[in-house]
């Protein structure tokens, strides 16, 4: 399980007062109710701190709201890259997994179809069209994915 070399001071929530007050309560169920915590808002830039029923409002020029501004946009960038990582080997797993496929078929099918859903909606004969896909081939592509 890991851990924290130091204890977080500070905690950044994206959301605003719903999801704060849900961390405020998870932070507390784990006896962590020491910990500062508060969330911003995308929509108006709020920033709200647990159990308020008003935002605070830091001015547009403010470093404070800059500061966490960049924090979000970059628990956003890391998030959406990880996700698209995975989602590309899940893609490529699932292909990976026929017999028959190689990388440069694989590239070829998601070129031509644009998506694995797009291939797994395609009949055999739509795959056969593919240059280098026989009726065998595209009869076994047609099967696994529809199998999943």
């Amino acid at each position: 399980r890991p851990r924290f070399a130091y204890r977080p001071q500070l905690l950044v929530v994206d959301g605003g007062r719903p999801q704060v007050n849900a961390a405020a309560r998870a932070l507390a169920d784990a006896g962590h109710s020491d910990i500062a915590l508060c969330g911003i808002a995308k929509r108006l830039e709020e920033v709200w701190l647990p159990g308020e029923d008003y935002p605070v409002i830091l001015p547009r020029t403010s470093e404070a709201l800059y500061l966490l501004q960049r924090l979000r946009d970059e628990a956003h960038r890391f998030a959406i890259t990880k996700q698209r990582g995975k989602r590309k080997r899940d893609i490529q797993t699932v292909l990976a997994e026929i017999p028959g496929l190689g990388e440069a078929r694989i590239r070829a099918l998601l070129r031509h179809f644009g998506s694995v859903t797009a291939l797994r909606n395609a009949t055999p004969e739509e795959i056969q069209e593919l240059p280098g896909v026989g009726p065998k081939l595209a009869a076994t592509i047609h099967a696994h994915l529809a199998s999943r």
